[in-house]
């Protein structure tokens, strides 16, 4: 049974399932997941115990970005189905007892959008204001040195209007001027539009990306040490393209907005190298958003004690100082299991990298495949549909890697994702994990990951309890979980050899969950890339 959360929001210590779509299940053959895919679905998804999805965007868009180029914010683009197909899909998850989290993009569209047509249009139109457009410099060179995400300025020249126009990410993704009054009534209104069909909470994508310097000034130069560049973009210190003051003054608006329907949870996704003071102001007190996540672990090369310590000590206090979210992998960062390890045993690392997940004070965010234990996969370069990958190849991470279909049956084409051709190929060694493989396989990764959720589920020390660490030498990562009368020791070994049993570890002690361990007890040493949770 479910723990029992007391005058608590459910958001609150939910786990939350991403669901990218364009990968989750096809199911009219065009090689592309879509909305009745994750409907036909939703009852595996319940099956894992999570509280919701989160599902990547599925709004009308050309998909030069695979939709967070929205065009029409009200809408589905037809190759993920209808609105009809939204709202089946919305019933059926709340008929599993499954809330609903949608991404919002507020800081861009597309180059497609009404919006930009009629803004481009002219100089004294209606929407003139709703994008960012400059005068050229005296010489015809962009207003300023501020770069795009993903390469080159970040201003396009438009001959419509004679002036340059700025976007953060791709040109066909303009940048919106939040500052603008209108521009965030329009958003607000669009998400009105899906809390109104049912849409339990919201993901801001990008956020810090949503306002700027409205004085335009030079990004100051970041001093880089002897290393490859991909992109110049990571040669500044983004502090005027981005993160403006007030961003916090209109997620109030956002707030008070999904404060007229209820528990509905808005989480911020906030990028950059020192993302905290931003987490902060975004999440802290009652009439801002209720939590945020950052890039502590999805694009970390290692997994250590001190960044885990790192990371969730800054998340230790009182609510009322924000309540964070985690994720290890994402649509946007290389599977975790192939960053963090490169042994024999990767289901072995997988239920500890899930485990980790599922015990961190806040909100687990579990990516699809994950459950499953799914490493990266590799895509050739004529493959490649991720236009920064294309463009950076070959020194680039790359997303098309995590991006890969959902393998459900072991032995049919494309593990069951399509009856067509896939839009990205099945991932190296994803068949033999598919779901159906480890569903009768009670030691599986996503057995094991089921009975994980089951005990986080039934705890509130897991849930919504406080966190202290114990002084232990690594790579051992140890600490406890209390709330009201109930306390939890959590045991991770994060090395590849065993280590001497912790003090804090009686030999009475009462197994909760294991992985890892000798079948015969949990006596002697710790296991190398093991897991225990239990009571002393």
């Amino acid at each position: 049974m479910e723990h029992e959360q007391d005058d608590q929001p459910w958001w609150r210590g939910a786990v939350i399932y991403q669901i990218y779509p364009r990968s989750y299940l096809d199911t009219n053959g065009d090689g592309i997941g879509d909305l009745p895919g994750i409907t036909a679905k939703l009852e595996y998804v319940a099956s894992l115990g999570v509280s919701g999805i989160w599902i990547s965007p599925f709004f009308t868009s050309p998909m030069k970005d695979f939709g967070y180029d929205v065009s029409d914010y009200c809408d589905v683009d037809p190759i993920f189905g209808t609105l009809a197909d939204f709202d089946r899909l919305i019933e059926e998850a709340h008929a599993f007892g499954l809330k609903v989290v949608i991404d919002q993009v507020m800081s861009h569209t597309s180059d497609a959008h009404a919006w930009f047509a009629e803004s481009r249009s002219s100089r004294t139109n209606a929407k003139s204001d709703w994008y960012v457009w400059r005068n050229a410099r005296p010489d015809g060179t962009p207003p300023n040195n501020w770069q795009a995400v993903f390469g080159g300025a970040a201003w396009t020249w438009d001959a419509r209007r004679q002036q340059y126009y700025m976007h953060n990410f791709l040109s066909e993704q303009p940048q919106l001027n939040l500052h603008n009054e209108e521009v965030q009534d329009a958003l607000l209104a669009a998400s009105r539009f899906w809390l109104e069909r049912g849409v339990d909470g919201f993901r801001l994508d990008a956020i810090n990306f949503s306002m700027f310097d409205p004085g335009f000034r030079d990004n100051p130069a970041w001093e880089v040490a002897d290393r490859t560049i991909t992109r110049p973009f990571d040669l500044q210190h983004h502090v005027n393209n981005q993160s403006h003051a007030d961003i916090p003054l209109y997620l109030e608006r956002v707030r008070a907005l999904t404060d007229e329907f209820g528990a509905v949870f808005t989480v911020a996704e906030v990028a950059g190298p020192d993302p905290l003071p931003e987490m902060r102001a975004f999440t802290v007190g009652d009439s801002r958003l209720n939590s945020a996540y950052n890039f502590d672990f999805l694009y970390a090369s290692s997994l250590t004690p001190g960044r885990v310590r790192r990371a969730q000590s800054n998340w230790m206090g009182p609510v009322e100082e924000g309540w964070p979210s985690w994720a290890f992998s994402n649509h946007d960062a290389p599977r975790c299991v192939s960053r963090w390890y490169d042994g024999a045993d990767r289901n072995r690392f997988a239920k500890l990298t899930n485990a980790l997940l599922s015990c961190l004070r806040g909100n687990p965010i579990l990516y699809q495949g994950e459950e499953l234990g799914l490493p990266q996969a590799e895509v050739t370069f004529d493959k490649l549909q991720d236009p920064e990958a294309i463009a950076n190849w070959p020194l680039t991470l790359g997303r098309d890697g995590a991006r890969t279909p959902m393998p459900w049956v072991s032995r049919a084409p494309v593990g069951g994702f399509t009856t067509g051709v896939p839009w990205l190929p099945m991932g190296q060694g994803h068949l033999e994990a598919a779901v159906d493989v480890q569903h009768g396989d009670s030691e599986s990764v996503l057995n094991f990951t089921r009975r994980l959720l089951a005990v986080r589920g039934a705890s509130g020390a897991l849930t919504e309890g406080d966190i202290e660490f114990e002084e232990v030498a690594a790579p051992l990562l140890t600490f406890r979980r209390s709330s009201g009368g109930e306390t939890l020791l959590c045991i991770f070994n994060l090395g590849a050899s065993a280590q001497a049993r912790p003090s804090c570890m009686p030999e009475d002690a009462q197994t909760l969950l294991a992985s890892g361990w000798d079948a015969d007890g949990m006596t002697g040493a710790v296991p190398e890339y093991s897991v225990w949770i239990g009571r002393t």
